[in-house]
């Protein structure tokens, strides 16, 4: 299934996608967060759909799409996952995975314009597929278990400011991570047993040039590690978002300009949807995310 949330920021409609058809899940579900994840929802919302008692969203395609998670307890993510990046931004491939965090209100809509922070001249691009985590995840035995604490996977934009993550960091990355809107979510929340998680394409555009076109089969540490691996340190809780990484073709390669006000970004991950970012310039009026 593909879960979204549709409407103005901070009054989003739970939905859910069938046929290419929104319908309304907010006579069975408060929002698509960690209770409706953990309490049975997916499967609530399978007996109503096989029941008929879902009516279409009303208008639904001219209605904004949110993150199709509501705000997380936590952000999780993986750094240069994909040895072509790790390459490109002048590393050897980890031993071990690399963690840093994001913010929750870095969680915007996939299609919500997106400031370029103030003092900003690096600002760049991540296509990256998200885990959204169904249950309570700490210290799963093996690899194996982790799928069974999945809710579903996401298209997600690491978005980065690389000046404030490398050179003012203090050694670490999250400052150059952390600034409003600088995690683009959706649009669709999507159950594991839609996709082939490992195997998926990703890919991003810069006002229409390509930039980023690799496979989640690249990763160096596969989802089920992550998670598995993750829950060995942290408790990670239901609605909680992981990112996993993102393959080679950033800003930081040298190879690219780095975003800028006017710019237009679209990444878009096999079977999990495509996003579209404006970036404005910060002096303009705040956006005010949800």
């Amino acid at each position: 299934m593909k879960f979204a949330r549709l409407g103005p920021i901070g009054r989003e409609l739970p939905a859910v996608l069938v046929d290419g058809r929104y319908f309304d899940l907010s006579p069975i579900a408060r929002d698509i967060d960690g209770d409706f994840l953990s309490s049975g929802g997916v499967e609530r919302v399978r007996e109503a759909l096989r029941a008929g008692s879902l009516a279409p969203v009303a208008g639904a395609g001219s209605l904004r799409i949110g993150a199709p998670i509501a705000r997380p307890s936590a952000v999780v993510c993986i750094g240069m996952n994909y040895a072509a990046h790790a390459a490109e931004s002048g590393s050897t491939p980890p031993d071990v995975p690399i963690i840093f965090l994001k913010t929750p209100n870095t969680v915007v809509g996939p299609n919500d314009a997106v400031e370029i922070p103030r003092n900003s001249t690096k600002t760049d691009w991540e296509v990256e597929l998200g885990i959204v985590i169904g249950k309570r995840t700490s210290y799963l035995a093996s690899p194996a278990e982790s799928i069974d604490h999945i809710a579903g996977f996401v298209t997600a934009n690491d978005l980065s400011e690389r000046d404030f993550q490398m050179a003012v960091s203090g050694g670490q990355w999250s400052k150059g991570k952390c600034a409003p809107g600088f995690n683009p979510t959706g649009p669709w929340l999507v159950t594991p047993d839609e996709v082939d998680y490992q195997n998926l394409a990703l890919r991003s555009w810069v006002n229409g040039e390509a930039r980023q076109d690799s496979t989640t089969a690249d990763q160096i540490f596969p989802v089920d590690f992550v998670v598995w691996h993750l829950s060995q340190y942290l408790a990670l809780e239901p609605g909680d978002l992981v990112l996993t990484g993102t393959p080679e073709g950033v800003a930081l390669s040298g190879r690219f300009p780095y975003l800028a006000a006017g710019d237009v970004c679209e990444i878009e991950i096999e079977g999990l949807g495509r996003q579209r970012q404006e970036f404005i310039d910060a002096t303009n009026e705040r956006q005010h995310h949800e």
